[in-house]
This record gives C-alpha cells, sequence and structure tokens, in this order.
C-alpha cells in the first residue's frame, strides 16, 4: 500500500446481511506532523482520524476519552479499545495504521476484530 499523505476521504465499514455499509468523513495524517498533533487541543471530532503509519498512541493532553481501531498493512481491525485521557496505549506488533474517533462511536458503526475497512481519498 502506498503512503498517505494528509487529507480528507472516507472511512467505509461494510455492511452485512442486517446492516448497510457505514461511510464516515475521514481526517488522514500521514505527515509526522500531522500525526504527533493528532486529536491534541480538540473537544470534539465529525468523523475519524486515521493516522498513519502508527501502531500506538496515546492521549496525554487530550480533553475526550477515545475509541481507538489498530488495523493491520491490508486495513483489517485488530483490535478497538476506548482509551481515556491521560493514558499510554501498548503497541500492536501488527498495526500499520491507527484510526481515532470520539468514544462510542465505533461501536456503532459495527466495527469490531476482523472487519477490513476501505479507505476513499478525497478525489478518488
Amino acid at each position: 500500500m502506498a503512503r498517505w499523505h494528509d487529507g480528507r476521504g472516507e472511512l467505509v465499514i461494510p455492511g452485512d446481511d442486517d446492516r448497510p455499509a457505514v461511510r464516515v468523513p475521514l481526517e488522514i495524517a500521514g505527515s509526522y506532523r500531522a500525526r504527533t498533533k493528532g486529536l491534541l487541543g480538540r473537544d470534539a471530532l465529525d468523523g475519524a482520524l486515521l493516522l498513519s503509519p502508527a501502531n500506538s498512541i496515546h492521549t496525554f493532553r487530550m480533553r475526550m476519552p477515545i475509541d481507538v481501531a489498530y488495523l493491520d498493512r491490508r486495513l483489517r481491525v485488530i483490535a478497538v479499545r476506548t482509551m481515556p485521557p491521560g493514558r499510554l496505549g501498548l503497541p500492536r506488533v501488527r498495526s500499520r495504521h491507527v484510526i481515532e474517533a470520539e468514544a462510542g462511536t465505533m461501536a456503532g458503526w459495527s466495527l469490531r476484530a476482523g472487519t477490513r475497512v476501505e479507505v476513499v481519498r478525497e478525489g478518488e
């Protein structure tokens, strides 16, 4: 997979027989500067933030709890966790990307371990 660049896009979580696919606005943080800033200083997030490359995160100096999904190189979810402010997440060995969103939203999207997501960059 090519290296991600900063920008916007859409996170697509596939549906199944019981529910349609979910499409979520996505901010892409591919540069060191954008990944370092992440969600710091924000009180809310409309959609999700993709950090790439990344295999761990922290919530020091964050103002809100967040949901974190660790993805492998094929964009398959390895694990989903909720983290309150002031925590350090353990690195995930196979993780290549991390998705962050407001706490509780990933359950609403039915995002769980084993789900393969798609990222559609703006303009594609």
